[in-house]
């Protein structure tokens, strides 16, 4: 077909303008808000994605015709139905006793065709053939720390400092109830530490409840300020710091049959860590691995249920500078006898499998890799499933182990992460993956790694932004270990000018923040600082996490020598890129990353700026008991690295701007590190500047988290003076 001229010129003025408007779409710069609570700008996921108990089918939530559906699907046969209307199960719920519902609540199945629903303070099971819903059982608006039993019909829940049991067609019992508020039952212990995140434990069958009962009335009282009414209220919490007296913990075993409890004998000293607690199949026994307090000396011990006697040590594992058993057993189905159990006795997580006598039947896993989430067992009993690092640090991929040979089988291929979630009969693994290229990825796979289904592919919903170039780097520490860095250059980036930096920092235990998933690990922040016309680098040095016990127990007794080393190489390697500014260099990290922050500031003197530093460890004497006395024994043990660590000491040498920022009722890290930081440097003429959140704890979030990170931004922009003309 030949156009008219007139034509012509009209479709040459469209393609212009498509282009034009293409080309603009392509710039858009990020706002603070997009950068932090835009949940649009962050890939599309599948909410409530989960498998159906005792089936190969799954199920999630997502918007169909103007409201939210559940959508059944099966692995094997590939196809998917709208099952389920939020209208149509508000409406049985309503008919049940519930209140209108404005959205799903959290699914669960205790069989193919019954959903259980905890809301509104009752646990409704909604049968899908019939379309009705009863309620099971109904417990306190008032309830905490609920967690269902195996039988998703009884409740345990903590109101206050005690334990309470709901059953169907009963009154609410009280477990416990202790006066003294210094004693806690039903929470989690020894400050979430040791894999810790809740304080009951059902046994299988859902007629015995463990749970931990902590004794804090030794432990001292520490103030806590809410500024909010007038005058103002102190609110004092238990806070053992290092060095100090620790709470004592016991575990007690309520029976809902005969409503008496029972407590372990787990024996003195009192002052120990009682950890990964895990039931029995038949639920007559419960085994704990109970670390002493210098964490040096981990005994896995069986008790028994009913009277509580001390049956036997199962395993001791030693360490010159710690142990820290995070795992509980995987008991293997249809052998009540065996378990698998993590352990890092070779330097790495891997997975041995034993008998109930404590005899090692085989090494499951080896190598200088770990082992990082066990999915679970197939239905015969001889695969299990799990991820681990073995392709690279930077990676999490899906492997099998038989139990009978110790054999593995790579069952996830393309490089990156993936996330996993194992069928209730083995056969099938849902993987969650992305990759620095991929925003999300969600498919079926069998358990030979085919991939059945595909239930996502993620736009990437940055593609109207224009972005800086995200590139991974790896350096070298002074030992000559590994070390993996992330660089994000400022979009359209001229080789031949200098920009400034900030190095966003951790450093500590068990976080790992370069990876090889969407953005590298990075946040959107950090793109935001790129389009600004920074450079923004991140570095996990020795000391973090997934790489080892070798790797994290470098900083033993001397944290933040070894971690501040390793970020002065990857500051090496920026002064080494002609486009860096070398005088323009800022720091910035939250909580580790702030003792880090200000150590980099301090301790190192002439490298950085400007620092910002949240929540800032300063002196590990004022830390809590277990963290810091498995990482720096205790001050008494290890006085000189107490001193050599306490930034108090150093405050003296800061040359550069520091701004620190702390929330007012932090219970992590009291606010009394940084006033004290801040009190020191009144003290010694040493200017600084500094910025409180009030009513906030340890982290800022929400709406308050967009003043928080302009707040950080505004200073960066300050003192490193980013403007056209700098650059």
């Amino acid at each position: 077909m030949i156009l008219s001229n007139r034509f012509k010129g009209l479709a040459f003025i469209l393609a212009f303008v498509a282009a034009s408007v293409q080309l603009q779409a392509q710039n858009k710069m990020l706002t603070m808000k997009d950068a932090i609570i835009n949940p649009a700008l962050q890939p599309e996921n599948l909410r409530q994605l989960n498998w159906v108990a005792g089936s190969e089918d799954y199920t999630f939530i997502k918007q169909s015709n103007g409201e939210q559906m559940l959508v059944r699907g099966n692995a094997g046969t590939g196809k998917q139905s709208e099952a389920l209307s939020l209208s149509k199960l508000s409406s049985a719920l309503e008919a049940a006793g519930a209140k209108k519902l404005t959205g799903f609540p959290a699914v669960q199945w205790t069989d193919v065709n019954t959903m259980v629903l905890n809301t509104q303070n009752t646990i409704y099971h909604y049968n899908l053939n019939t379309g009705k819903a009863t309620a099971v059982t109904k417990y306190t608006s008032e309830a905490e720390n609920s967690e269902l039993d195996p039988t998703l019909q009884r409740v345990a829940y903590t109101n206050g400092n005690n334990l309470y049991v709901s059953a169907p067609g009963a009154a609410d019992v009280a477990v416990t109830n202790e006066a003294n508020e210094g004693i806690v039952n039903g929470q989690a212990a020894h400050r979430s530490e040791f894999g810790i995140t809740k304080g009951t434990f059902w046994s299988p069958n859902g007629k015995q409840l463990a749970f931990y009962r902590m004794d804090q009335s030794m432990v001292t009282d520490y103030p806590l300020v809410d500024v909010a009414p007038l005058p103002a209220k102190q609110n004092a919490i238990k806070y053992p710091m290092a060095g100090g007296k620790s709470h004592h913990v016991t575990v007690g075993v309520y029976n809902l049959d005969t409503k008496a409890t029972t407590y372990l004998k787990t024996g003195e000293p009192a002052e120990q860590y009682l950890t990964n607690i895990t039931w029995s199949p038949d639920g007559k026994h419960i085994y704990i691995a109970v670390v002493n307090r210098d964490q040096n000396h981990m005994k896995l011990n069986q008790y028994e249920a009913a009277t509580g006697n001390f049956v036997k040590t199962l395993l001791e594992e030693k360490h010159e500078k710690y142990v820290e058993p995070e795992h509980g057993l995987y008991f293997v189905p249809g052998k009540a006898n065996q378990f698998v159990r993590v352990s890092e006795r070779t330097g790495f997580d891997h997975l041995y499998l034993y008998d109930t006598n404590g005899k090692e039947i085989r090494t499951l896993t080896k190598g200088n890799w770990m082992v990082t989430d066990i999915l679970g067992f197939n239905q015969k009993g001889d695969e299990l499933y799990f991820t681990s690092t073995a392709e690279s640090p930077l990676e999490r991929h899906i492997y099998s182990v038989n139990l009978n040979n110790g054999k593995s089988k790579r069952i996830s291929q393309e490089k990156g992460t993936h996330n996993a979630s194992l069928s209730p009969t083995g056969k099938y693994i849902i993987d969650n993956f992305s990759n620095q290229t991929t925003p999300r990825r969600i498919a079926i796979l069998t358990n030979n790694g085919k991939v059945a289904q595909t239930l996502l592919t993620a736009k990437n919903p940055l593609t109207d932004y224009n972005l800086g170039e995200a590139a991974m780097v790896t350096l070298k520490a002074e030992d000559g270990t590994d070390l993996y860095g992330r660089m994000i250059t400022p979009p359209n980036m001229d080789k031949n000018k200098k920009y400034p930096v900030v190095v966003y920092v951790y450093g500590g235990p068990h976080v790992q923040l370069v990876t090889n998933n969407w953005l590298a690990g990075a946040n959107l922040w950090m793109h935001l600082m790129a389009q600004k016309g920074y450079i923004v680098f991140t570095l996990d040095s020795r000391g973090s996490g997934n790489r080892g016990l070798s790797f994290e127990q470098a900083m033993f007794r001397q944290m933040g020598t070894p971690e501040v080393a390793d970020q002065l190489k990857g500051v090496d390697y920026l002064k080494s890129l002609p486009y860096v500014d070398a005088n323009r260099m800022g720091v910035h990290g939250w909580s580790y990353g702030g003792f880090m922050t200000t150590s980099l500031m301090t301790r190192t003197p002439d490298v950085f700026k400007v620092g910002v530093a949240g929540g800032p460890v300063i002196d590990w004497k004022y830390y809590e008991v277990m963290y810091t006395e498995r990482y720096m024994d205790s001050p008494e043990q290890n006085p000189e690295g107490y001193e050599k660590a306490n930034l108090l000491n150093h405050v003296q040498n800061l040359k550069g701007k520091l701004l620190m920022i702390h929330g007012t009722v932090d219970d992590v890290v009291v606010w009394q590190h940084s006033l004290q930081y801040l009190k020191t440097a009144v003290d010694k003429g040493i200017l600084l500047d500094y910025f409180v959140y009030p009513g906030h704890p340890h982290n800022v979030r929400g709406k308050d988290r967009v003043h928080l990170m302009r707040k950080v931004t505004q200073y960066f922009d300050e003192n490193l003076k980013v403007t056209e003309a700098s650059l």
